[in-house]
């Protein structure tokens, strides 16, 4: 597992083939092995959303913040 803080209240964690965007304490984001990014649906504060938007490119398929918090186990095709 690799974590690199990339900016303030926001990690970066590299883990199972996976990229994920943490901001503060949650995984709001993930770029799959195959490539295809993932963010959650849920909302979260607009600091929150910048950093997603800035870390994800525009074509993100959105998922319940369920599945972001359980990504080490979920199932990103």
């Amino acid at each position: 597992m690799i974590i690199k803080n990339i900016g303030s209240n926001q990690t970066e964690v590299q883990a199972h083939g996976c990229r994920v965007l943490v901001s503060y304490s949650t995984p709001v984001a993930l770029q799959a092995p195959s490539g295809k990014y993932y963010k959650t649906d849920q909302k979260h504060s607009v600091t929150t959303s910048k950093h997603i938007n800035k870390w994800c490119p525009d074509n993100v398929e959105m998922v319940p913040q369920a599945v972001m918090d359980e990504w080490e186990t979920a199932d990103f095709a």
